[in-house]
């Protein structure tokens, strides 16, 4: 900064004691000082403006770096509360299944004691069945033992009837018997008449015989009556006997 000029005291007696007076009033060095006082202002002006546009200058940049902060965090947030709303629906569906799961589970559990239950009793009824079974088995051995018993005591007793009535009777399907004559044919020894006699229920059948034989039905009306099997074979092979001669 310039010095400032000491202006010395002004003795007015003396000047207006002058023939011409006269006051320097040092213009000049008043104006230099001016523009040095001016250029002072002028330059602390322009440094003032220069700070204060960088100042400027530098706020707007760090207000426009704050801003894309602004909006950068703002898009993180929004994709955060995107994510989250996502993630929610995804755990609201899996709490879903699971209650979903968890009923499946408890009627499954159901199932599996109903089908336990029925597995014993099922077991239960198979270990009775068994014993059923095993009782039948019993009788069926017992009434197998009497039958066979009692065949050995018929069968000389059979085979003197088989003789004698020239015939072979045997079990073929379930209650029923199979009749077979020989020796009813003179061209052909070979050659047999049959019956079936059926014999599920009390009425007895005849579904086949071989040849056909017209006096069946008469045949099987008396058997019926008398329940004697015995007259009827023989009967029966008289009847065949004609036949085969005529």
């Amino acid at each position: 900064m310039a010095k400032g000029l000491r202006v010395p005291k002004l003795d007015l007696a003396a000047v207006l004691a002058s023939q011409n007076p006269q006051i320097d009033l040092r213009l000049e060095s008043y104006e230099n000082s001016t523009q040095s006082f001016l250029r002072a202002v002028s330059n602390y002006t322009q440094r003032a403006i220069t700070e204060i546009t960088n100042r400027k200058n530098a706020h707007l940049s760090d207000r426009k770096k704050l801003s894309e902060r602004i909006q950068q965090i703002e898009a993180e947030t929004n994709q955060c509360k995107i994510r989250e709303i996502e993630l929610i629906k995804v755990l609201d569906r899996e709490q879903e299944e699971k209650k979903e799961l968890e009923a499946s589970v408890t009627a499954f559990k159901r199932q599996l004691a109903v089908f336990r239950e029925k597995c014993s009793s099922v077991e239960s009824e198979i270990e009775q069945q068994r014993a059923i079974a095993a009782n039948l088995q019993r009788e069926r051995s017992r009434e197998q033992n009497l039958l066979n018993s009692h065949a050995a005591r018929t069968a000389p007793e059979l085979s003197e009837s088989e003789a004698k009535l020239q015939c072979v009777i045997e079990g073929i399907e379930k209650d029923k018997l199979l009749v077979r004559f020989f020796n009813l044919y003179a061209s052909s020894r070979e050659q047999e008449c049959s019956l079936v006699i059926d014999v599920s229920s009390r009425s007895y059948k005849v579904p086949t015989t071989t040849p056909y034989l017209p006096t069946l039905p008469i045949l099987l009306d008396e058997l019926n009556e008398t329940r004697d099997v015995y007259t009827f074979v023989k009967n029966v092979r008289d009847a065949f006997k004609r036949v085969v001669e005529h």
